[in-house]
Order: C-alpha cells, then sequence, then structure tokens
C-alpha cells in the first residue's frame, strides 16, 4: 500500500466551506482522478483518507494536509496535478510527497497566520500587540456547547506582531487604514484559533475591529523552539526520498559489471 501526502489550499470564497463540504468534494475528485483507493473493511466501506488539524470554516489557507491511501503505486506529482483539475478553484492541492516517514499529524505543533484588520489604524494594533505581548496572561471566553469557557491564550503565541502592510492594490485603492498581523500560535489543548487572539487584544488593549478580520494560515507544521519558526511538515518525507535515491544511485555505480 503507497501512502501519499498532499498539501491543500482555502482561497477566496471558499473559504467559506466546512471541512465536510472539502471532504465531499475530495471524494468526487478521487473518482473523477480514477485514483487507485484503497478503502476500508465493514459494512460501509469508504476511502482511507486522514486529515489533520483543518483549518475552521470561514478562514482562509496555504496549508492544509492530507494523506491517502492507495492500492497501485501513482508519480505523486502526477497524482497531485489530476487531483488540482478535479477540484473546485480555490481548493487547489500544490504540494504531494510520497510518505516515507510515520507521523505528519505529530508534525504539525504550530501554525502561522495571517489577519487583516480593515479599518484599524496599524499605530494602534501595535499598540494592541505590545500590550498582549507584555502580558503575562491574557484570559479569554470562548463559547462552547457546555457554556462559557474561559483559558488563558497567551501561552500559546509563540510570536505576534503588526507587520507594514502592502500599498492598495492599483484597481481597488481605498483610503481606509488597514492593519496587518502575523503570529505563530501553538497546537495546543484547548486549541487557541486566531478569534481568541483577536478576543485578547480586545481584553487587554480595547482593540475592536469594525468589521470581521479576514484570516489566512500561511504554514503549519512542527515549531521549532530555538528559532521560532515554523517548519515544512513534508521536508522530512522529500529528504528521505533523496538519500534513497541517492543510495540507489551509488549501489548502482558500484554494482559489478
Amino acid at each position: 500500500m503507497q501512502r501519499i501526502r498532499l498539501r491543500y489550499t482555502k482561497r477566496g470564497r471558499l473559504r467559506f466551506t466546512s471541512h465536510r463540504d472539502f471532504q465531499r468534494a475530495f471524494e468526487r475528485a478521487l473518482r473523477r482522478a480514477e485514483v487507485p483507493m484503497a478503502y476500508s473493511a465493514g459494512f460501509t466501506p469508504h476511502p482511507k483518507v486522514s486529515y489533520a488539524n483543518a483549518a475552521p470554516t470561514g478562514t482562509g489557507s496555504e496549508a492544509e494536509y492530507l494523506e491517502i491511501a492507495l492500492t497501485e503505486p501513482r508519480d505523486p506529482d502526477r497524482l497531485r496535478v489530476l487531483l488540482d483539475e478535479s477540484m473546485p478553484a480555490g481548493l487547489d492541492i500544490v504540494d504531494a510527497v510520497e510518505a516515507r516517514t510515520p507521523g505528519l499529524a505529530d508534525r504539525l505543533t504550530a501554525s502561522v497566520w495571517e489577519l487583516k484588520l480593515a479599518g484599524v489604524d496599524p499605530a494602534d494594533a501595535e499598540r494592541a500587540v505590545a500590550a498582549f505581548n507584555a502580558a503575562g496572561s491574557v484570559e479569554v471566553q470562548r463559547r462552547a456547547k457546555n457554556g462559557v469557557r474561559t483559558f488563558d491564550a497567551r501561552p500559546a503565541v509563540a510570536h505576534l506582531e503588526s507587520v507594514t502592510p502592502p500599498s492598495a492594490a492599483a484597481d481597488r485603492p481605498s483610503d481606509q487604514p488597514c492593519a496587518i498581523l502575523r503570529l505563530v500560535v501553538r497546537h495546543v489543548t484547548p486549541a487557541v484559533r486566531p478569534d481568541d487572539v483577536l478576543s485578547g487584544l480586545r481584553a487587554v488593549a480595547d482593540l475592536a475591529p469594525p468589521v470581521p478580520a479576514a484570516v489566512t494560515r500561511l504554514a503549519q507544521g512542527l515549531f521549532d523552539e530555538e528559532t521560532g519558526t515554523v517548519t515544512d511538515p513534508l521536508a522530512p518525507d522529500r529528504e528521505a526520498a533523496q538519500a534513497l535515491s541517492t543510495a540507489d544511485a551509488t549501489a548502482a555505480a558500484t554494482a559489478p559489471v
């Protein structure tokens, strides 16, 4: 059984698709592309697809991951192209590797998020960020099935900064202020989401965007404590494939004629 790991996106209006919506679209794409899927056993067999840490509905993403199991080997790059052509524009399959190492989900320990706050002056955002970073704890509330839950969002935020927004596009000029925040959030329990960080900024600095923030996940992967960066979770599979290819080339070169 071959396992392929894929990275996909949620862009534009497709960020409003739920995880179940994506599952349905992806399984249709598997059938259109005639992928030789492995199926589970039992009375209701279903394709062996493992999803990892999907982004909340309404948020965009450049870094969603899943793994599929095949009954016949396929070239990952060719498979990626076939699946991407079968998916709606905005749900794009952008990377594929053969799984050669265990534990993809275990390598998704943090996410990099970008929050665009339309109507917020960048100077106000910088002051709010400074207050959040200086706080020892930032208690926020979230409504759950069992009522309102209060928790500290500060420890999960490894990095938070206000970045300089790009100049307005020529075809969409605007004189409205817009602040952009970049943050690295560890995947902890309870999960801290971007809207929890916004609630924290409101609590510590009274920062309240007049319209909902546009939220995009830029990356997710293993958090490097030394550098504070998030690494590519598919890199170990590429490195393992390269090492195997090098070993095969060396063996072929040294084999007796």
